[in-house]
């Protein structure tokens, strides 16, 4: 190998290794190589084609940052993850989209990836993750709230909140800029706090039967005094936390449940601990104890 071919190839490894292993056909000619070398390189398989004028450098086995970064690079200068792929990225859903999401300021085709066309991306709806350019967790919500159902986008509010401490205003804020946004209407009701959020199998089926048995319903999985909590009924100062041995089943978690049960008997909440079998098998005894604390004359309001 001559010196010269010997510079370019250091330049682009060194390149490559800041950045996922990942270089468009620009950034090669700027590297110096040129688009024979290119071929070359492609036909010997030291560059892996992702996406049209995108490429890999000598792996042919990406991690998914690898991946994103790739999709995100072949839609133009400014394009950033949204929607899914934003949510994967942030921790606020589970889902992995089959295709990359990507906003971008440009008009193309790109086999491969879901690109959505955006006149202006507002520089306050962008952060990075992993040196990854996404949109904000406001900004993911406001765009998710149009394909996901009530529940999931729920729980992807609460994921927000205990990731980001991403409430009501911060959101708010977003769809003042985004006017047009299609999920406002399921939006709202969620951030407002008039969606029941469960997390849980266990949380779903305690709902389930308190609707069964005409009590009144909980708020869930909110922060009170600091402390997260399952249920409270402000209106009847009553705390109930859910114990399953899947979330429970550690000293720490053991720890953070008694620090709730102390916070709330400090705030004057009657709390009532119910486990698996209680939902599950047994709920008799459960229930009347709740339609007791329930059903009475409510403390004052706190």
């Amino acid at each position: 190998m001559c010196p010269q071919n010997d510079n370019v190839e250091r330049r682009v490894a060194s390149f490559a290794g800041r950045s996922e292993g990942v270089v468009t056909q620009t950034e090669l000619a700027r590297l110096g190589m040129t688009s024979r070398q290119i071929k070359y390189r492609l036909d010997r398989g030291d560059l892996i084609r992702v996406f049209r004028g995108v490429y890999r450098v000598g792996h042919a086995a990406p991690s998914l940052d690898a991946h994103f970064l790739a999709a995100v690079r072949a839609c133009g200068d400014g394009a950033v993850l949204f929607r899914r792929s934003a949510a994967y990225l942030l921790g606020l859903s589970r889902e992995l989209p089959e295709e990359p999401e990507v906003l971008a300021l440009h008009a193309r085709r790109v086999p491969g990836v879901c690109l959505r066309r955006t006149g202006l991306i507002d520089p306050r709806d962008v952060t990075t993750v992993r040196e990854l350019p996404v949109t904000t967790a406001p900004r993911t919500l406001v765009d998710l709230a149009a394909f996901l159902d009530e529940d999931e986008l729920a729980r992807a509010c609460h994921a927000a909140w205990v990731r980001y401490r991403v409430g009501a205003p911060r959101i708010d804020q977003v769809l003042r800029r985004n006017t047009r946004a299609k999920g406002r209407r399921k939006l709202v009701p969620v951030i407002g706090g008039e969606v029941q959020v469960t997390l849980s199998k266990l949380e779903q089926c305690f709902l389930e039967l308190l609707r069964d048995a005409g009590l009144p319903l909980p708020l869930t999985n909110k922060l009170v005094d600091s402390h997260l909590v399952d249920c409270r009924w402000q209106d009847h100062a009553l705390t109930v936390e859910l114990d399953s041995y899947r979330f429970h089943n550690t000293q720490y978690s053991w720890q953070r449940g008694y620090e709730r049960e102390r916070a709330a008997y400090a705030r004057k909440d009657a709390f009532r601990r119910y486990t698996w079998r209680d939902v599950f098998e047994d709920p008799t005894r459960m229930l009347a104890e709740l339609r007791e604390l329930l059903t009475g004359p409510s403390p004052t309001r706190r």
